[in-house]
C-alpha cells in the first residue's frame, strides 16, 4: 500500500469517528421519569352512579412502596359530598401508572389510570358505576 493509500484509510477511519462523535453528542439523553411521589392538589369532575356529574376539588398523596409499586390516599370533596379512597398502582410506561383504587365508606372499588407531564398529573377512575377525571399539580 503506497503512502497516499494509508493517509486515505487514516483520513477515512477519523472521519467516521468524529460523525460517530457528533451524532452521539446531538441524540438527546433519555428523559427521566416524572416522578409520582408526594402531594397533589386540584380538581376535575365526579359523575355519580346516577348520571349526575359534580366539579370536586382533591388532595392525594402518593408514596413508592418499592420497584414499581406505589400506595396513593386521596380526599376529594363536591358540593354534595367528600369522598376518601386508597390506591395501590403500578408505573405501566414511562410517566404512567394504572392499578386499583378502593373506598371503603361507600365500599366501592375500580381502576385509576395516571399520567404525569412534568408537575401535571392526570388521573381517570373508574368504578361502582361512576366515574372521575382530575388535574392535579403540586
Amino acid at each position: 500500500m503506497n503512502k497516499h493509500g494509508l493517509s486515505a484509510i487514516v483520513v477515512g477511519v477519523l472521519g467516521l469517528v468524529s460523525v460517530a462523535a457528533l451524532m452521539s453528542s446531538s441524540v438527546p439523553a433519555l428523559a427521566e421519569p416524572a416522578s409520582l411521589e408526594g402531594s397533589w392538589s386540584g380538581g376535575g369532575t365526579v359523575r355519580f352512579p346516577s348520571g349526575e356529574s359534580e366539579r370536586a376539588r382533591c388532595r392525594a398523596s402518593f408514596r413508592k412502596r418499592g420497584g414499581s409499586t406505589y400506595s396513593m390516599s386521596a380526599v376529594c370533596a363536591t358540593p354534595s359530598t367528600r369522598i376518601e379512597q386508597t390506591a395501590q398502582l403500578e408505573r405501566t410506561g414511562p410517566n404512567r401508572f394504572s392499578g386499583g383504587f378502593q373506598n371503603s365508606e361507600y365500599n366501592i372499588s375500580g381502576s385509576i389510570n395516571v399520567s404525569l407531564n412534568g408537575n401535571s398529573l392526570h388521573a381517570s377512575l373508574s368504578g361502582g358505576g361512576g366515574s372521575a377525571q382530575f388535574n392535579l399539580g403540586r
